[in-house]
């Protein structure tokens, strides 16, 4: 390579280099967080009323005609039988997972305990899966809350799939023509007046439906109980009457997960161990969105950016012609 071409290339990289945003910089020019919708809607799941029965991946698969999934290294052992999705996937929505530690003598336990956990989509108040889509495949409903997915305007792009946090939204990669399959919180349900397959069918009220600051006032009520104290649990949605799991107040970690992570979630956790052994992680209180948007918006207002950038590599490029031929 000689000398000029290097020093060109030399130019090019600082000028580019001049134009990204430094990142302590980047901070600053986030936009505020969303805030939540006016009538939220979303889930309140109490890990210690989860008793692992499974009953609510059964009746999302049901109710969103999902089928059966295997994986390979048990195939032989259930002869197709049983669903036994390990995680949430092209094929299963929702499902629950298992912490354990030591001897798993103890419920809700950090130590020689174990605890369960319910994955799915956490219906994020800023999701990322929405702001990273280019066609809008992505929609949050901006009443309700509830993030949607469109098959017929998705790209297949997966940027949905790369961008959230959680790691919720899955491509089927076993189909020619697969689409992205995630939780849309029965939505189909919701419009029939009726609740989330999940919240429904919970035998002990684990996963409790209703709007998203109610459930945080009863998340709140938990926390502020003794631990043994003799507590009426609602089952299905939030305010109905249907009978109630009397149980003891557990002894919960003192966070109501999905408050403030990435921007807040539409699904709320309460667990007796620590959330990250659960699987939930912890994240920072900005939303990626109102991070990487406010960068975008600020680089691209008016063109400044890409514009400073072409008018730096077209000087660079007259002055390499213009030194190259000096030498000539």
């Amino acid at each position: 390579m000689d000398k000029s071409r290097r020093r060109f290339i030399q130019g090019a990289a600082g000028v580019a280099a001049g134009a990204a945003v430094p990142a302590q910089s980047a901070k600053a020019l986030r936009r505020e967080n969303k805030p939540l919708p006016p009538n939220a809607l979303g889930m309140l799941y109490d890990s210690t009323l989860c008793i692992g029965c499974r009953a609510c991946v059964t009746a999302c698969k049901e109710a969103n005609d999902v089928p059966v999934e295997q994986p390979a290294h048990l195939r032989d052992w259930n002869v197709g039988v049983w669903d036994t999705g390990e995680d949430i996937s092209g094929k299963t929505l929702n499902t629950i997972r298992v912490f354990t530690h030591g001897t798993k003598q103890q419920k809700d336990r950090e130590e020689n305990g174990y605890a369960f956990v319910k994955r799915h989509c956490l219906h994020c108040v800023d999701p990322s899966c929405v702001s990273v889509c280019p066609v809008s495949a992505m929609l949050k409903d901006p009443d309700n809350g509830i993030v949607t997915y469109d098959p017929d305007a998705c790209i297949g792009c997966r940027y949905c799939v790369y961008g959230c946090p959680f790691s919720v939204p899955q491509y089927q990669f076993d189909d020619a023509f697969g689409k992205i399959a995630k939780c849309e919180f029965c939505q189909h349900l919701q419009k029939k007046g009726q609740i989330p397959a999940c919240c429904d069918v919970c035998p002990t009220g684990a996963s409790l439906f209703g709007r998203v600051d109610e459930l945080q006032q009863e998340a709140e009520r938990r926390l502020s109980r003794t631990p043994g104290d003799r507590y009426e649990f609602p089952r299905g949605r939030l305010g109905d009457d249907r009978p109630t799991h009397e149980a003891a107040i557990p002894k919960y970690k003192p966070h109501v997960y999905g408050v403030s992570e990435v921007g807040g979630t539409q699904i709320r956790y309460l667990a007796g161990v620590p959330h990250e052994k659960l699987g939930l992680p912890k994240l920072p209180d900005d939303s990626y969105a109102s991070l990487s948007e406010g960068v975008q918006h600020t680089l691209y207002k008016g063109m400044i950016a890409p514009l400073a950038l072409l008018g730096g590599l077209i000087y660079l490029a007259r002055r390499a012609t213009k030194q190259h031929e000096d030498e000539d």
